[in-house]
């Protein structure tokens, strides 16, 4: 039986992704005949290793869609309390998406420095900065953001989003997060409802 078609990480490099991710050995057993993204991330989700899964589709999807996902995801799991950087900085995540500036993607970083780096919210405003041209400040020399840190950045996002508040609920959202990336992977939305209390 054939995988279903993910157009958008149907190009991803397997290999160079796997060596990105420190799986455990049962993991990359799992995946030891997979020679596509897809297949991968049907045999880990499949075989219990959900957040190894999330972890290679971090990596997988092209950057502009890795960080929406992880603004779903994040919007999945509202924080009644959450300090309002890291609501702008999700914010200006989702503005770099529907048009990428180099102002809307420094604006993000700024915001996710000014937060502390501990929500998926602001790990999605980093994941949008580092998936541009450059980390130096403006009108520095470039210095581009090695190709993997963007997935590392979504993938932290997408493991805060799994446990927030609600650790016990971590198994059915990271089920939901997979749902949702693979819509997006087949170049759909992948919305998802806001979590209720």
């Amino acid at each position: 039986m054939s995988a279903p078609a993910l157009p958008k990480i149907q190009q991803a490099d397997l290999p160079g992704i796997v060596n990105l991710l420190d799986l455990p050995p049962e993991a990359r057993q799992a995946i030891a005949r997979c020679s596509a993204a897809v297949e991968a991330l049907d045999e880990l989700a499949r075989a219990g290793f959900l957040i190894e899964a999330t972890r290679l589709l971090a990596h997988a999807l092209p950057k502009r869609e890795a960080v929406w996902w992880a603004c779903m995801c994040a919007r999945h799991v509202p924080l009644p309390d959450l300090p309002e950087a890291d609501g702008k900085a999700l914010e200006a995540a989702e503005a770099w998406v529907r048009k990428q500036t180099d102002e809307l993607r420094r604006q993000a970083m700024d915001l996710a420095q000014s937060s502390g780096f501990a929500t998926p919210e602001c790990w999605a405003a980093v994941a949008a900065f580092w998936s541009g041209d450059s980390m130096a400040p403006l009108g520095q020399p470039a210095v581009p953001p090695a190709p993997h840190l963007a997935g590392r950045a979504v993938s932290g996002a997408v493991a805060l989003a799994s446990v927030r508040t609600k650790p016990e609920r971590a198994t059915a959202r990271l089920q939901q997060f997979l749902a949702s990336g693979r819509e997006i992977a087949a170049g759909g939305p992948g919305r998802l409802t806001p979590e209720a209390a």
